[in-house]
């Protein structure tokens, strides 16, 4: 079974309110692609990683007028793709939702929220993540209250033999200081940080509750963060993604993604990267390693395959035209999988 993450760009904006693509030659939101550039792009991406299932980052908004479901739904009938059918969880509230692309031969996922509800005072026990969390990270002993944007999307999946796991989808809160400058820089940083890191906290505690309960676990998207990505990280210790993982605790507590175990343990100075920004003051591209997919150890014990599908440093991609340019001109980020060997039959 092929199981990826993939943060589409404004994915949003290729759709009209009825769900319907705009294959026309009108700009997209990427800079300087245009919508029916980026659709055939996407097209040719999803298309090549053939997945049973794609967690979509940034994933077509639900709203009063549109449909997350919808759009995505058309989007595979337009390719052809046999992750036909989609489910999301929580609106969020922006225009960027989280959503399950998913081929229902083969998968049968249920939105499946976890945690109670709160009232805008939050509570400090893993509430549900349409929710509010309280936590006192800066030690001033006044919790803040954290909320998410974008509420991770909670799934009990069943396969066609009834073997059960859970699924977290994520797109954690982003830390750039957009269009500070100066002290305001370093100060939005810092809060920003700080509210990604207690995002993380906040899902750590799911985590450890379903690995305490024995159950499968996979935690997949953009995390915004990765360990030693800025100079912020050493006030609070770790990254968040550190956190997530659970590298403090026990074996059997722990989640695993390689391409982070790699960073973390700072082999021969590799960095993998999942995404590609244009730096306009340097006139440059900044790469990252952004999108993870994380797992329990019990699926960790099968042996499973994780892939970024870089244009660059994947072989394949390098040397399959027509995907190399699709993955630069569909989106900033590129997609991640992991082949996992599921029962099926």
């Amino acid at each position: 079974m092929r199981i990826a993450t993939y943060n589409v760009e404004w994915f949003n904006a290729l759709f009209d309110d009825q769900g319907r693509l705009l294959t026309d030659g009108e700009p997209s939101s990427r800079y300087q692609i245009n919508r029916a550039t980026q659709i055939g792009a996407l097209g040719i991406v999803f298309t090549a990683l053939d997945a049973d299932a794609v967690m979509v980052i940034e994933a077509p908004d639900t709203g009063s007028r549109r449909s997350s479901v919808m759009a995505l739904e058309r989007f595979a009938a337009q390719f052809g793709l046999r992750a036909n059918r989609a489910i999301t969880g929580f609106a969020s509230e922006t225009e960027q939702e989280i959503s399950l692309l998913y081929d229902p031969h083969r998968l049968t996922p249920r939105h499946d929220p976890q945690g109670e509800g709160t009232g805008k005072h939050g509570s400090t026990e893993a509430p549900r993540f349409d929710g509010s969390f309280r936590y006192d990270l800066d030690t001033d002993q006044t919790p803040e209250v954290i909320r998410f944007s974008k509420p991770p999307l909670e799934l009990e999946v069943k396969t066609a033999v009834g073997q059960v796991f859970r699924m977290i989808g994520v797109h954690a809160k982003s830390k750039a200081p957009h269009g500070a400058r100066g002290a305001e820089f370093t100060r939005l940083s810092i809060e920003n940080r700080r509210k990604q890191l207690a995002q993380c906290i906040w899902l750590r505690q799911r985590v450890s509750a379903h690995l305490a309960a024995g159950d499968s676990l996979i935690v997949l998207g953009d995390f915004n963060d990765g360990p030693g990505l800025d100079e912020f990280e050493h006030l609070f210790g770790h990254s968040g993604i550190e956190v997530v993982l659970g590298t403090h605790l026990p074996a059997e507590m722990r989640l695993f993604d390689p391409h982070a175990a790699m960073v973390l343990g700072g082999r021969l100075g590799l960095a993998p990267t999942t995404a590609r920004f244009w730096m306009a003051p340097a006139k440059r591209y900044f790469e990252a390693l952004l999108d993870f997919i994380m797992i329990s150890p019990d699926l960790a014990a099968l042996a499973p395959e994780w892939r970024i599908w870089h244009p660059w440093n994947d072989p394949a991609c390098l040397h399959t035209p027509e995907l190399h340019e699709a993955l630069l001109q569909a989106s900033d980020h590129f997609p991640v999988t992991l082949d996992l060997a599921l029962k099926q039959t």
